[in-house]
């Protein structure tokens, strides 16, 4: 590349570098809303009253400028082709006089180098404001427009040449009163547009502080949020609805994330709970059959105590196992929502299956179980429904003592409502809230001797969760519990076609 055409290519290099730090310096890349909207306005603003106040000041200066020199061209066009020509010698000074003093304008007549007459009612004019004529020099009449201010003001001249004649006229004429209003529209006008930029910078300001003064609440708040301070609110002080529902978007949105913060806290003491709770109950049976397994192996063992051994063996074993089973059932409700297969059929004919298969273990404690109900069709899953009867009330009679379990079925318009209610022990108040979570026990010691796994409620509750459904429960100390469900109601019809 040769020298020439390198320094060609970095000028305009220079430039744009030069327009680039000038908009930089104008608008720097990182500044506060405050500043940017300051500058903006500013910046159109100012260049709108630019803009009027070089058109005020050239184009409306101009025009009047204009209309001054045109008015005056006609005077001087009338005095030198009209009054000049008709008017003897002699009588010139005297007609010029008088029009002078008629007009009040400054009236000049030369002819050559030769002053005539100039001067206003009388008053001489300097010949020094007289134009040369090698300045008029023209095949036709020329004329030269000036001004110049004196004590008295601002006088306007317009001096008029024939080449012809040889007569030079000057008329001049103080600024008129049409003149001097319009200047002085032009200076206020002026003024207000100064005025105007300062009100709208002022405006400019205070309108920036509106909107900024919520975004640093709101950015304060946030910075609040974000060091730990969940529970603290975006509190905007403004009348603008936009900002308000911002910050009222943004605290619903702070209220979801609360929520969830507190839902993943909850979830995390659940597992950790869960875990806990698994390996102590896992933990338990598996050192019980070890330990049996290390007994039976002692060769000096009785046959009797041998064989007690082996039963005990084999109940930790079972226990385990449902253990696992329940677990397994919990983590398919929870993860497969297909394991649901909704049907129609008869909900009093499950009820009775489970009353008969339960009966034996209520009987061998002395209870009664109630459980005569019309037919009634229902929409659900069979067998989910079957599990979720069956685990309350075998709660039931292993939480009673004495009384009764009654079963009891009811149509309610579009629903069927189930409830199950016994006469047992009842429900601590402070423990009703927690009795539906995996592992929780009103009375560990009592429900382990049992042979409850502790997740039978859990297995109900996502079972009706599953059918979009759910589950309650109301319990007096000493005085029973009752648990109850909702299922769709079927017509018989439905069950027919099915």
């Amino acid at each position: 590349m040769s020298p020439a055409r390198v320094k060609r290519h970095r000028r305009p290099r220079g430039v744009r570098r030069l327009l680039y730090r000038v908009w930089r310096w104008i608008f720097p890349p990182r500044a506060s809303v405050r500043t940017w909207m300051f500058l903006t306005f500013a910046l159109f603003v100012g260049l709108a009253v630019l803009g009027v106040g070089l058109y005020t000041g050239l184009v409306l200066h101009g025009r009047l400028h204009n209309t001054m020199e045109q008015t005056l061209r006609t005077q001087a066009e009338r005095l030198l082709y009209q009054v000049v020509p008709e008017t003897p010698s002699h009588e010139l000074p005297s007609t010029l006089a008088l029009l002078s003093r008629v007009t009040g304008l400054h009236l000049t007549l030369a002819r050559g180098d030769s002053i005539i007459w100039s001067g206003q009612a009388g008053q001489p004019v300097p010949s020094a404001s007289l134009p040369r004529l090698d300045t008029l020099v023209s095949a036709e009449a020329s004329a030269r427009f000036f001004s110049r201010l004196t004590a008295e003001g601002q006088i306007f001249y317009l001096t008029l040449y024939d080449p012809a004649s040889g007569w030079t006229v000057q008329v001049g004429q103080p600024a008129p009163l049409w003149y001097q209003l319009a200047r002085q529209m032009e200076l206020t006008l002026v003024l207000g547009m100064l005025a105007a930029l300062l009100l709208a910078l002022l405006g400019s300001w205070i309108a920036t502080e509106k909107v900024t003064a919520p975004l640093r609440a709101i950015r304060n708040s946030a910075r609040n949020i974000i060091e730990g301070h969940f529970d603290e609110k975006i509190q905007v002080h403004t009348r603008a609805a936009e900002f308000q529902d911002l910050a009222h978007h943004l605290n619903e949105m702070s209220d979801s994330f609360r929520e969830k913060i507190a839902e993943l806290q909850r979830l995390t003491r659940l597992q950790t709970e869960f875990i806990g709770n698994v390996s102590h109950e896992v933990r338990n049976p598996i050192f019980s059959i070890g330990g049996y397994l290390e007994a039976l192996a002692s060769p000096t063992m009785d046959p009797e105590t041998r064989k007690r051994y082996v039963e005990k063996a084999l109940q930790n074993l079972n226990r385990l196992n449902n253990l696992f089973n329940d677990l397994i059932e919990i983590a398919r409700l929870e993860y497969r929502a297909d394991l649901i297969h909704p049907s129609v059929f008869n909900l009093q004919e499950v009820v009775e299956e489970v009353v008969d298969m339960l009966r034996p273990k209520a009987e061998e404690k002395g209870l009664i179980i109630q459980a005569e109900n019309d037919p009634v069709f229902v929409r659900a899953d069979r067998e989910r429904i079957r599990q979720v009867l069956t685990n309350l009330i075998d709660n039931a009679i292993s939480y009673t003592d004495e009384g009764y379990i009654r079963c009891r079925i009811r149509r309610r318009r579009d629903k069927v409502h189930v409830e199950v209610v016994d006469t047992g022990r009842g429900i601590p108040e402070e423990h009703l809230d927690r009795i539906f979570e995996r592992f929780y026990r009103v009375d560990p010691d009592r429900s382990r001797r049992s042979g409850g796994t502790g997740l039978g409620l859990s297995i109900v509750k996502q079972i009706l969760q599953a059918h979009g459904e759910a589950i309650h429960v109301e319990s007096t100390v000493g005085r029973g519990s009752r648990f109850w469900f909702e299922l769709p109601y079927a017509a018989a019809d439905e069950a027919v076609s099915a």
